[in-house]
């Protein structure tokens, strides 16, 4: 029980009294009360306030303001002339009242009165009878104090551990998945406009250190299904979800937005804003910072970073063209798509060739045309390059210009270390992007840092679980440091994700081929989507059970129909096969042709016949891997 002039505070039941009568308050009001009752005298800042009454949950610190206002009417209490509550201009609440903890037991020092002093002295004539008792006293305080000690490490453990315990529940709150936006224009080809403007947002919360948040494509694969937002939250592992709608007529947009907490379904914050597209870009900032705040990451975040207004600025349809090449970007590796992806990055650019997001789209769209030979390698790879440098000199601070350069100096200038400071430039600029770290964790794989990749996967998959070639990935590098039962685990989960996924049939085949189990290899080759990946399966399997001359027809017909793009799988299957003139004939073809697979050929196990051969370290010169 804690009293202040004629009130008191019955902490034991959560109630106010004023003598014997209980006073009406609103329980958040009490709770604010008796946090600046318990630290009555010392001012208390707003930020504390609100962590105290309302852990781990965004408030308006307008709410904190109403109810000290309620506080003061419950009290009598006048702002300008205070009594009991005081506002220190621009630091926060001081309890001013004397404070008085009823039930006290310790008492006040008092002067030695005369009869007193007759009792000391009866006392000093009585020590020598009473020295074998002190003795006994004192060790039993000894062991007072040590049972103390003992309590006390057992209390700060204690403490230790709620902690641990409140860090971890932290780290858990500080995770985020963003659904794609729906259409609700007229048009239902408005649909490019509200899955970029989601996009965009991920993009931007992935600035934020410290703020777990998931990838474009495992959040979008509830696109459309209307799943309640605490199953979807909990099915991507995050505590929270933003999700909103779009409705476009001309140049004039509305967009709602609503962040809801997983847990509980509570709604943590929500707005509507209505804007021209010449402001959509201030719009998406509002928005993004809007989140942040509710989540509290500048809390988060040893550098106490936040996010703040860009300097985004391009014509509506230089943005809208932009956005129109992300959405058809985002739909995988087909030809078609990805012409359309190219088509509208340079639209954009013809547009506004100021705009760097449209270079930084074009070149990492045209990697991927060169890396799946829809356009020749050599000149793709060029136009790339320059595309991203291009992004990089408009704009120095946007994460995607590093990346196309990072991925062009890992498909085709081999600049391992290029690639490396591009990477981690990216990774500085959106830490948050497991593009990024997927990435970086195929560049260890490369350069024979297994077990940095192997995380590095891990941490791609943390925020986008739901991208089945991630899983496919990791099993992939599982198999490489002949961990095959976990390596099993990943490809069973790429193959729940997407039960078609090329390479996914291959990897296993190849896992029961390095266990000497041939005929379940080949059982497993026959299964597989890919075309030139089912192929070079059957090659290996083939040869694997004995059957010579199946394996040299599939290989026969790898030749006729991908020596262009398949020449490292050719060398391997020859390497398999113990053929090493014919692997190393391939493997040199592989270069000239900068062949996307040909950096494995350091850590595949279809390769180890190579190594000895002095050809070899030649080879790895020629790549300049790290021999």
């Amino acid at each position: 029980m804690k009293s202040f002039q004629s009130f008191r505070l019955d902490t034991a039941n959560h109630s106010l009294l004023r003598g014997q009568e209980r006073v009406q308050i609103p329980p958040k009001a009490y709770d604010v009360l008796r946090y600046l009752v318990e630290n009555a005298g010392r001012v208390v800042t707003q930020d504390e306030l609100l962590e105290a009454v309302w852990p781990e949950t965004y408030v308006n610190p307008e709410i904190l303001r109403k109810y000290i206002l309620e506080i003061r009417k419950t009290l009598g209490d006048r702002p300008d002339k205070p009594v009991f509550i005081e506002t220190v201009t621009k630091r926060g609440y001081r309890f001013i009242a004397p404070v008085i903890e009823e039930g006290s037991t310790e008492s006040p020092d008092l002067p030695i009165s005369g009869g007193a002093k007759e009792k000391v002295g009866a006392e000093r004539g009585a020590s020598e009878r009473r020295k074998s008792f002190g003795r006994r006293h004192l060790r039993r305080l000894v062991a007072v104090a040590v049972l103390a000690l003992v309590a006390a490490a057992a209390t700060a453990g204690e403490l230790w551990l709620v902690r641990k315990k409140a860090t971890r529940r932290s780290a858990k709150t500080t995770s985020i998945a963003v659904l794609p936006f729906a259409n609700l224009s007229a048009g239902k080809d408005q649909e490019y406009f509200s899955d970029g403007l989601a996009e965009e947002l991920i993009t931007d919360l992935t600035k934020i250190p410290g703020l777990k948040v998931v990838a474009r494509s495992s959040a979008f694969q509830f696109k459309g299904k209307n799943e309640d937002v605490r199953s979807v939250g909990h099915k991507l592992g995050v505590a929270n979800v933003l999700e909103g709608s779009v409705r476009k007529e001309g140049d004039h947009v509305r967009i709602t937005a609503a962040l809801t907490k997983v847990d509980d379904g509570f709604q943590l914050w929500s707005e509507t804003y209505d804007r021209e597209i010449p402001h959509i870009f201030a719009a998406q900032d509002e928005i993004a910072r809007a989140v942040a705040d509710a989540l509290q990451v500048k809390l988060l975040s040893s550098t106490g970073a936040e996010v703040s207004a860009t300097s985004r600025s391009t014509s509506p349809e230089a943005y809208q063209a932009y956005l129109q090449g992300q959405y058809f970007a985002a739909r995988g590796q087909d030809r078609e798509d990805l012409q359309k992806a190219l088509s509208y990055a340079e639209q954009a650019i013809k547009l506004d060739a100021k705009y760097a997001p449209a270079w930084a789209q074009r070149a990492q769209v045209l990697v991927s045309m060169a890396r799946v030979a829809v356009i020749e390698s050599t000149d793709g790879f060029r136009r790339a390059r320059e595309s991203a440098e291009k992004a990089i000199a408009l704009d120095r601070n946007l994460a995607a210009g590093y990346l196309g350069l990072g991925m062009v100096q890992i498909n085709c200038d081999w600049d391992w270390e290029g690639a490396d400071a591009s990477l981690k430039r990216a990774g500085l600029l959106a830490p948050g992007s497991a593009t990024v770290l997927s990435n970086q964790a195929y560049l260890a794989r490369i350069l024979g840092r297994m077990e940095e990749a192997l995380a590095l996967y891990k941490q791609a998959i943390a925020l986008d679980p739901l991208r089945a070639n991630f899983h496919l990935a990791l099993g992939y590098e599982l198999y490489v440091l002949g961990r095959h039962e976990e390596a099993r685990a990943a490809l069973q989960k790429a193959q729940e994700l997407n039960p078609q996924l090329s390479s996914l049939h291959l990897t296993e085949g190849q896992i029961l081929l390095a266990e000497g189990r041939q005929q379940e290899a080949l059982a497993e080759m026959a299964k597989e989507t890919g075309e030139w990946e089912k192929l070079s399966g059957e090659a290996l399997a083939y040869y694997g059970a004995g059957r010579g001359e199946e394996s040299e027809n599939a290989l026969k017909k790898l030749i006729a129909t991908h020596q262009n793009d398949g020449a490292y799988q050719i060398a391997e299957a020859y390497a398999y096969r113990g053929d090493i003139e014919n692997a190393f004939h391939w493997m040199d073809r592989a270069v000239r042709q900068r062949d996307p697979g040909a950096p494995e050929v350091k850590n595949s196990p279809l390769m180890k016949s190579l190594h000895q051969d002095p050809r070899f370290a030649e080879l790895l010169k020629k790549m300049r891997l790290p021999a």
